[in-house]
């Protein structure tokens, strides 16, 4: 990438149409650029992370995401309220809304992602397999069609052959996405998953596909830049999924060869390049029996985008802000190879013991463990409150090392060193995962988790003077005061040692 004058940015302010995490991770970038900030948030998220580090906040409306963050007159308004150049949508919510976009630059800003019309050639799932099969990309067989009625949709799913699985037109990450395995459950399923897709989306629209039940799920990293040059920047293993969400992803596959690599890159930067995409997005594909098929493609940045930076050294938010200030080219040698592999882990707030049951409530103490090769991204921090409202995400932990083994290792002293009061989280239910045998294999599939957890995680045991060391707490807390430090015949008793948080 050629260097950049940063006075001369297009972008002065840049308004975030997001929360969380990823608000706080492009209001990083944007301090790095010299671009002042303005949340829009809601009425649940007056000072979390993000509030308290943005330079201008708006309240776009109430807590649920309808009445703020999937509103966008509100966010256009309050944009345009604080003076804002630019919105970036950050992922989910309108990442992918082309009618948002529009709004944008209709009213006279830059939306920091790629153009309406890629949005709608792409971002609509329908549309983009379309376009797949105009470029000769191989695709999984389903039904695309207009007529969304159950009936049509229903006959549909009987001719594919069961199991089908029914998902959103108009998004991702899960949300109205169902799974149907025989047609006695066909219309209940197709009902939710159009309900779902309304509520998360704005459209009903969905479409239907064979489910593959050996599947591996592996997504190439785009971009197009300033003068229209697309590149690949190498793949993303997301195969470890619950309910169609991905929980651990890693740079770059353990799968893939070198020719397996080449030919799904070239697949990905041609779709792209067809669409005249700009800006970051991702193709995703499922892989079986050395075949693979487009999935789906992702007109914006993704969660897991950290683990593709690791790997690579680029800063894909401040590129995307760059190159809608027409200021991001690629030089003809730049990001051509990787080093070593990344691992990224999401930390949600839910009970590794009771089947991932969400658990909200306020933060208390919170510690991450600094160190080489380890990347934290959080939106909340002691005090700030986990509601029901919202993706239960607390944080995202990332870590590089030279080898995969190293790197799984690496993460779990992480997450053995990593601190979070107040709320329940799924740290234990991650350090199982990275400890079975097939994920160090790197042969998982999406059927890991349903096969090997399906049902919750088996509570520790408890020692004696673990029980002594709680039974004390509550008491010094029944009392308003410090509790005392409780010794037993090994000595201080480690409380995180046990996956303890509360009791």
């Amino acid at each position: 990438m050629k260097k950049t004058d940063l006075s001369n940015l297009a972008i002065k302010r840049l308004a975030i149409a997001n929360r969380g995490e990823v608000a706080v991770r492009i209001i990083k970038a944007c301090e790095e650029l010299g671009i002042e900030t303005v949340l829009l948030h809601s009425d649940a998220d007056i000072s979390s992370r993000a509030y308290r580090m943005a330079d201008h906040k708006v309240c776009i409306g109430g807590s649920t995401p309808a009445e703020s963050y999937l509103n966008i007159k509100s966010n256009i308004q309050g944009a345009k309220a604080k003076n804002a150049d630019a919105i970036h949508p950050g992922f989910g919510f309108l990442s992918e809304n082309a009618d948002f976009a529009k709004a944008c630059v209709d009213a006279g800003m830059i939306f920091v992602g790629p153009s309406e019309n890629a949005i709608r050639s792409l971002g609509d799932k329908v549309h983009c397999k379309e376009l797949a099969k105009k470029c000769g990309i191989p695709l999984v067989p389903g039904y695309e069609g207009d007529d969304q009625t159950v009936e049509t949709l229903s006959k549909e799913a009987q001719r594919i052959g069961y199991p089908v699985i029914v998902k959103a037109a108009a998004g991702g990450g899960g949300r109205g996405m169902k799974l149907i395995t025989n047609a006695g459950e066909a219309r209940e399923r197709i009902e939710s998953a159009q309900r779902e897709s309304l509520s998360a989306f704005g459209s009903s629209k969905v479409f239907l596909e064979k489910y593959l039940d050996r599947a591996k799920h592996i997504e190439f990293q785009v971009f197009g830049d300033s003068i229209g040059k697309v590149r690949h920047l190498f793949e993303r293993e997301c195969s470890v999924q619950r309910r169609h969400q991905k929980i651990i992803e890693e740079a770059t596959s353990p799968s893939l060869t070198p020719e397996l690599r080449r030919k799904m890159g070239e697949a990905a930067m041609l779709i792209a390049q067809t669409a005249k995409y700009t800006s970051a997005g991702t193709v995703e594909f499922l892989f079986q029996d050395g075949e693979f098929f487009l999935l789906e493609v992702n007109t914006r940045l993704q969660v897991e985008h950290p683990v593709t930076e690791m790997v690579l050294g680029i800063d894909l938010v401040k590129a995307q802000i760059l190159n809608a200030c027409q200021s991001f080219i690629f030089s003809e040698d730049q990001y051509k190879s990787f080093q070593g592999h990344s691992i990224e882990c999401r930390v949600y707030a839910e009970n590794s013991y009771e089947g991932g049951m969400p658990s909200t409530g306020k933060l208390g103490h919170v510690h991450f463990p600094e160190g080489p090769g380890r990347r934290f991204e959080y939106g909340f921090e002691e005090g700030d409150v986990i509601t029901s409202f919202y993706d239960p995400m607390i944080a995202k932990v990332i870590v590089w090392d030279e080898s995969r083994p190293r790197a799984i290792q690496k993460m779990i002293e992480v997450l053995n060193q990593s601190v979070i009061f107040g709320v329940h989280t799924n740290i234990p239910y991650l350090k199982a995962i990275l400890s079975h045998p097939e994920f160090i294999a790197g042969s998982m599939t999406t059927q890991f988790i349903n096969k090997y957890f399906s049902e919750p995680l088996r509570p520790p045991t408890r020692s004696a003077d673990m029980n002594s060391f709680v039974d004390e707490i509550k008491k010094q807390i029944g009392k308003s005061a410090a509790p005392k430090a409780v010794t037993g015949s090994t000595g201080y008793q480690n409380p995180w040692a046990e996956h303890w948080r509360m009791w």
